[in-house]
């Protein structure tokens, strides 16, 4: 049980740091170019974890065209709009938006899905907005001042939502890894021509190092930690990994602060507690096993 949490923790770490290493990424790539060519090592992890399975899944119509919309929203959309955003946004308070995913999934679960909307998860939900108004308007209530990056980040942080609720549907017929491989390729390809119609100009940076972040944090992210997450969560209790897992933005104060120099600030501290105190509220009560992060 102890090595199980300790494999938790380190995803968590993993995770946070990624709202920090993608800020780091977006001074030396165009966000478009750094999204394709972030999802052609993702497919490669995950093609080389295929080569190993002996049976292959085959997809009907209706689940390819399924997988084709989250390969567009779920994936190409989330990615690109997250590098996006971080262009000008706080890695901290993108963390903290991100944050507030499960609550609007559990909104969309209760539409799309039929489960129970609650007075709990109504309640969680006006804390977490709370927040997040606190972070955004930094402790002044007279005047708000929204960083244009943190849209993106919303529209990640929605899209990421909807992915979630498609696999959900999705997984019940499809094995998960398969769900990831393919929408990855879709992603990757959508990707590919976008890359010339929305970065102008285009960046790629020439350095070995920024290469090097990029494939690791691709590979390492997106493809290891999320294997060792949907692994290890089948150990612990479900509830107490879903806490775990709200400790991301805290992992990215501190992160922000020792590699890119960014002040933890008193509102920041306060909003958090808001924000994970309304989600921990909305979502404690379902005792589900918390959703994968791929």
């Amino acid at each position: 049980m102890l090595k199980s949490y300790a494999w938790l923790i380190f995803c968590v770490l993993i995770w946070g740091s990624n709202f920090v290493f993608g800020k780091m990424l977006v001074q030396d790539f165009s966000p478009a170019a750094l999204t394709m060519l972030r999802l052609l090592f993702i497919v490669l992890f995950l093609g080389v974890l295929t080569l190993n399975r002996k049976h292959s899944t085959r997809l009907s119509k209706p689940d390819f065209l399924v997988v084709v919309f989250l390969g567009i929203v779920g994936v190409f959309i989330n990615q690109w709009s997250f590098f996006e955003g971080l262009r000008t946004a706080d890695p901290t308070t993108s963390a903290l938006i991100l944050a507030t995913a499960p609550v609007l999934t559990g909104f969309l679960a209760a539409i799309f899905l039929k489960e129970k909307l609650t007075f709990r998860m109504i309640a969680g939900s006006c804390i977490a907005i709370l927040g997040i108004y606190f972070v955004v308007a930094r402790g002044s209530l007279s005047s708000v001042r929204i960083d244009p990056g943190l849209y993106w980040i919303v529209v990640t942080m929605v899209t990421f939502a909807i992915m979630v609720i498609v696999t959900r549907l999705l997984s019940s017929r499809v094995d998960p890894l398969t769900i990831t491989l393919y929408s990855n390729i879709v992603g990757w390809a959508i990707s590919v021509p976008f890359t010339f119609i929305l970065d102008r100009p285009l960046k790629i940076s020439a350095e070995w190092s920024d290469w090097m972040l990029l494939i690791v944090t691709a590979v390492v992210v997106h493809g290891a930690a999320n294997l060792i997450w949907n692994q290890q969560i089948r150990y612990v209790d479900a509830s107490k990994a879903s806490i775990l897992s709200n400790l991301e933005p805290f992992v990215a104060m501190v992160m922000g602060l020792i590699l890119l120099s960014n002040p933890i600030t008193g509102y920041q501290v306060l909003g958090s507690l808001f924000i994970i105190g309304g989600v921990i509220l909305s979502t404690y009560q379902r005792r589900v096993r918390p959703y994968s992060k791929s």
